[in-house]
C-alpha cells in the first residue's frame, strides 16, 4: 500500500510553516478510493477524511467503524459535496462536518432533521463568488441581505462553522486569489467568530495562506480519482 501518512504529514507540515505554527484541519479526500485504501490510510494514523457521495461513504465508514470500534469517535468524516434536500437525511450519523450547504431550502431542512435524528452536525454555508453556473451557492450580497438571521439558523445538534469557498474551474490562481480574500475579508468584517473551507490539491497553499481554517487534499494524498457510477 501507498505510503499515505508520509504525504498528509508533509502538507500539515508545510501549513504550519504558512501559519506560523497554527495549521488548519488537513482534510483527507477520499472520494472514489475504495474501502481498502481508507482503511490502510486510517491504520498509517489519517483521522480526518472526506467523501462527496453519501452511499459511499456510509459503506465505506460503516464497515470501517464496524472493523476498528474506535474509529467511531476518533474519525471525522466531511461531506464536501452539494447538499440536496432529498438525501440529507442520510448525512447523519455518518458525517461529522458538511461543507456544501448552499440554499436556504436545505439548511432549513438540515436543521429540521438533525432535531429530528438527534445526531450532532457542524454545516458551512457554500459561497459562489465565481459566479460560473456550475456551482451552486450563496452570494455575498444574499447572505449580507440575510445577516441579522443567519446567526439563529444552528440548534444543538446542527451548528453554523462558518463558509465554504471554491476558486474558478479553470484554476487560475490570479481569479482564485480574488474569491478566497473576498470571502476573508467578508469573514472578517461580517462574521469574525466562524471558520472558512478553502483550498484543494492545487491552491491549499494560497487558502491557508489567506488564513482557511480546513483544507480539502484528495489526488495528492491518494492519487488521482477512478470516477464511476456514483449518487450524492
Amino acid at each position: 500500500m501507498p505510503d499515505y501518512i508520509t504525504t498528509y504529514q508533509s502538507i500539515q507540515n508545510e501549513c504550519k510553516t504558512l501559519t506560523n505554527g497554527n495549521p488548519p484541519t488537513l482534510i483527507a479526500v477520499s472520494k472514489t478510493k475504495p474501502y481498502e485504501v481508507v482503511r490502510e490510510a486510517y491504520l498509517q494514523g489519517i483521522r480526518e477524511f472526506g467523501e462527496n457521495y453519501i452511499p459511499e461513504a456510509i459503506e465505506k465508514f460503516t464497515k470501517l467503524r464496524e472493523e476498528f470500534p474506535d474509529a467511531d469517535t476518533s474519525v471525522n468524516v466531511h461531506h464536501i459535496g452539494p447538499v440536496q434536500s432529498g438525501t440529507l437525511r442520510k448525512l447523519f450519523g455518518v458525517f461529522s462536518y458538511t461543507h456544501g450547504v448552499g440554499s436556504f431550502s436545505s439548511l432549513h431542512e438540515l436543521l429540521k432533521r438533525a432535531e429530528k435524528e438527534k445526531k450532532k452536525i457542524r454545516y458551512f454555508l457554500q459561497t459562489n463568488l465565481t459566479g460560473e453556473n456550475t456551482k451552486h451557492g450563496f452570494s455575498l450580497q444574499t447572505l449580507l441581505e440575510n445577516k441579522t438571521n443567519l446567526a439563529s439558523q444552528q440548534n444543538e445538534f446542527c451548528v453554523w462553522e462558518g463558509f465554504m469557498g471554491m476558486g474558478p474551474s479553470s484554476g487560475d490562481l490570479m481569479k482564485t486569489t480574488e474569491v478566497f480574500t473576498k470571502l476573508k475579508n467578508f469573514r472578517e468584517e461580517h462574521f469574525p467568530g466562524l471558520k472558512l473551507s478553502m483550498g484543494m490539491s492545487g491552491d491549499y497553499a494560497l487558502a491557508v495562506g489567506l488564513g482557511s481554517n480546513y483544507v480539502r487534499i484528495g489526488s495528492k494524498i491518494f492519487g488521482e480519482r477512478e470516477y464511476g457510477a456514483h449518487s450524492v
